[in-house]
C-alpha cells in the first residue's frame, strides 16, 4: 500500500495488526510499484466519486456497488482487448 494520508489516523494500521495482516508500503514517490491499484483509484475517483455529492454511506456503497457491477460485466477494458472483465474470465475458464 502507499503512505497516502488515509494512513495518517493509523486505525488501518492497528485494524490490520488486529487482523494478524502485515502492510508493505511501497517507496515514497514511486505509484508505479502499486500502478493496479493507483489506477483503480483514479478511475473510481474521476468516474463517480468526484462527481456526485452524497448524503449517508450507504448512498455510497450503494453506489461503489452498482459501479462495480458494470464496470466489471458491462465497461470494455482496452488491457483486456476490448472485452469486459467477466467475458475475459469466461474464456479462461
Amino acid at each position: 500500500c502507499d503512505n497516502g494520508p488515509e494512513y495518517i489516523s493509523h486505525k488501518i494500521v492497528n485494524w490490520a495488526e488486529a487482523q494478524d495482516i502485515q502492510l508493505v508500503h511501497i517507496q515514497p514517490g514511486k505509484p508505479q510499484q502499486n500502478a493496479y491499484v493507483e489506477r483503480y483509484n483514479r478511475t473510481v475517483r474521476y468516474d463517480w466519486l468526484a462527481q456526485y455529492l452524497f448524503d449517508s454511506i450507504e448512498e455510497v456503497q450503494d453506489h461503489a456497488t452498482q459501479w462495480l457491477w458494470s464496470y466489471n460485466n458491462e465497461r470494455p477494458h482496452m488491457a483486456l482487448g476490448g472485452i469486459t472483465p467477466i467475458q475475459r474470465l469466461r474464456t479462461a475458464a
